[in-house]
């Protein structure tokens, strides 16, 4: 079965299907998005928004089992966390091949306009007075101008179509709006001739941005777009996806982001349908607030409004659902036994008990018929209530913090390590540094400060151009990097931690116990899952051995926002130092440690 598309003005999915196997992503998932609207896609790593996104682009899904239906726009670009280049692509062939398509309708344009005039060019004159030609030669003239005016129609027409589809390209401002995009994402200045992997993740996935949005495709499919964006970047995106004339789906973490851009979020948690279930039951629109929203079949539930809106409605349901399923489970479990009991006192083949003989004594068969109305009044309730009980809510995945254990970093007091006058050329100047064990230091700065170049420094993965890297004689250091990659695909993450921590220690912190990696996944292959279930399983190998100094580049990148949050608060408790970079809005207003600024102008200066 697949998954048929068609074109439309709108992005619109209706008994959308997808399953691995035995493993079901998604089922009859439904919802439209009309142009100018942006639908934000949520939901824990791993639910399915990545998959979703390449569904709606008609981009492959290898071994998928899917089906439903599909419509969108004809132009549909999409923008994946897995980037398309090859190492040896020129940045400047990059962008001519991100407008080729704007080019393309352009040349249509020119040659339609070329047609038109060379048809009116050639248009017969006035004609004559009317009739039937009585001569052959007349005959031959009214065939000509029959045939001169259908081309002109034509002609005409294919005009209007070309002059449509390069308006809604915008042609004639492609120059103009590629300057307006790199110099807004913070790429000028790198050189258009440079190779693709010259540059670093950041600057290669913010180029893999300025290209969609170069190709201005009628449709917009975004998976964390906002990921290696800085301040002024991700302001800059922000208003040009507001001005999007055509519809835009995207698949995001960042809280201020998705309040700020989103007109409606989709929550591809499969857990999400029982809890809408109740609120409309409960005769509550599961938007609330005055918002209507839609429940997307079997799973998914539109909501209307903004995302910190949402996560309070959200936690409404879920404890109204727990309150139900509590309430449900106790009153069958009463049934039950109410039933089992009652049926036993008047159980065919057993014999009156002396009891029994005195109360029918008294009050006859009335007893009898009572007790068997109560067993059938119970036997019906019970029945129904099997039928139509809620499901149990379902047990979020939820980081259990650092483990504490035979290598925690608890032994290492005092200064661990220090940097002075450090220079990478071109990348990073610090002219001191120091990192204790109770060091938290949120490091700062725009694209291209240098924050990634430090904390390579500060692992021992990059020798600075010049001055002192100082180190404490035996320092672990742990780095999380911003792009994960394993070196075998088909290992299983359970096969891949084992082989890391060994196995005694693997035994002793069990990778399912630190709620990192859900226990379907433990040996599914790592290259089957997402980008974010993949960083989850890196976090794990680092803190599993907790190091006298742990380092995470961008932590909350690909990172479910709860996932982000029980980190941030793990790390507070963290037995060692903590060196976090990120230019995560949201992190950084809630940051309680030190800052450490990065300047790129200033060092250029």
């Amino acid at each position: 079965m697949t998954v048929t598309h068609s074109h439309s003005s709108h992005l619109r999915a209706d008994g959308v299907s997808v399953a691995f196997g035995d493993r079901r992503v998604f089922a009859d998932l439904g919802f439209a998005v009309p142009p100018g609207q942006r639908l934000g896609l949520i939901g824990e790593n791993g639910a399915g928004k990545s998959t979703l996104l390449r569904l709606l682009a008609d981009a492959s899904l290898p071994g998928a089992i899917v089906q439903g239906r599909i419509a969108r726009p004809a132009r549909t670009g999409l923008l994946l966390q897995e980037l398309p280049f090859a190492p040896d692509d020129r940045v400047d062939d990059v962008l001519e091949a991100a407008i080729a398509e704007v080019r393309a309708i352009e040349r249509e344009f020119d040659d339609a306009a070329a047609g038109l005039a060379a048809g009116s060019d050639s248009a017969p004159g006035a004609p004559g007075e009317t009739g039937a030609p009585d001569e052959p030669g007349e005959q031959a003239a009214a065939d000509g101008a029959t045939a001169s005016a259908g081309g002109a129609t034509a002609a005409a027409d294919r005009y209007a179509r070309a002059l449509e589809a390069a308006e809604r390209a915008d042609v004639w401002s492609v120059e103009r709006r590629r300057d307006e995009v790199l110099d807004g994402l913070g790429l000028t200045g790198l050189g258009r001739s440079r190779r693709i992997d010259e540059l670093s993740g950041g600057q290669r996935s913010r180029f893999a941005l300025a290209a969609l949005l170069l190709a201005a495709p009628e449709a917009l499919l975004l998976d964390e777009p906002t990921n290696h964006l800085d301040d002024d970047a991700a302001a800059f995106l922000e208003d040009r996806l507001r001005a999007w004339r055509g519809p835009v789906v995207f698949a995001s973490h960042d809280r201020e982001f998705l309040d700020r851009v989103a007109t409606g979020l989709l929550d591809l948690d499969p857990g999400r349908s029982g809890a809408t279930a109740l609120a409309r039951q409960a005769g509550r629109a599961p938007g609330g607030r005055g918002r209507e929203a839609v429940l997307a079949a079997s799973v998914g539930t539109v909501f209307g409004g903004s995302f910190s809106e949402y996560l309070g409605v959200r936690d409404d349901e879920l404890a109204r659902w727990r309150r139900q399923y509590d309430d449900e489970q106790g009153e069958l479990k009463r049934l039950r036994i109410a039933v089992a009991e009652t049926a036993r006192s008047v159980a065919p083949g057993r014999g009156p008990s002396d009891n029994d003989r005195f109360i029918t004594h008294f009050k006859g068969e009335n007893v009898a018929q009572a007790v068997s109305r109560r067993v059938r009044n119970a036997q019906v309730r019970l029945a129904e209530l099997e039928r139509t009980q809620v499901a149990r809510p379902p047990v979020p995945l939820a980081f259990a913090g650092i483990p504490a254990g035979a290598h925690a970093p608890s032994d290492a007091p005092g200064l661990l390590l220090q940097l002075a006058d450090v220079s990478v050329a071109g990348r990073l100047d610090v002219p001191a540094l120091r990192v204790s064990s109770a060091t938290r230091l949120l490091v700062t700065g725009a694209n291209g400060a240098g924050k990634s170049t430090l904390l390579s420094v500060l692992a021992g993965r990059l020798a600075p151009d010049r001055g002192v890297v100082h180190r404490r004689r035996g320092l672990r250091v742990g780095l999380l990097e911003q792009d994960v990659r394993f070196a075998d695909p088909d290992a299983s993450p359970r096969a891949i931690y084992e082989l890391a921590l060994g196995d005694r220690r693997a035994e002793r912190v069990p990778l399912a116990g630190l709620g990192l990696v859900a226990p379907r996944d433990l040996d599914r292959p790592v290259g089957r899952l997402s980008v974010g279930q993949q960083r989850r399983l890196a976090l794990a190998l680092v803190i599993a051995s907790p190091p006298h100094v742990f380092l995470l580049d961008e932590p909350t990148n690909h990172l479910s926002l709860a996932l982000a949050v029980d980190l941030e608060e793990a790390l507070g408790g963290f037995p060692g130092a903590v060196v976090v970079a990120s230019h995560d809005r949201w992190l950084r207003r809630r940051w309680a440690g030190e800052e450490f600024a990065l300047d790129a102008r200033a060092r250029a200066a």
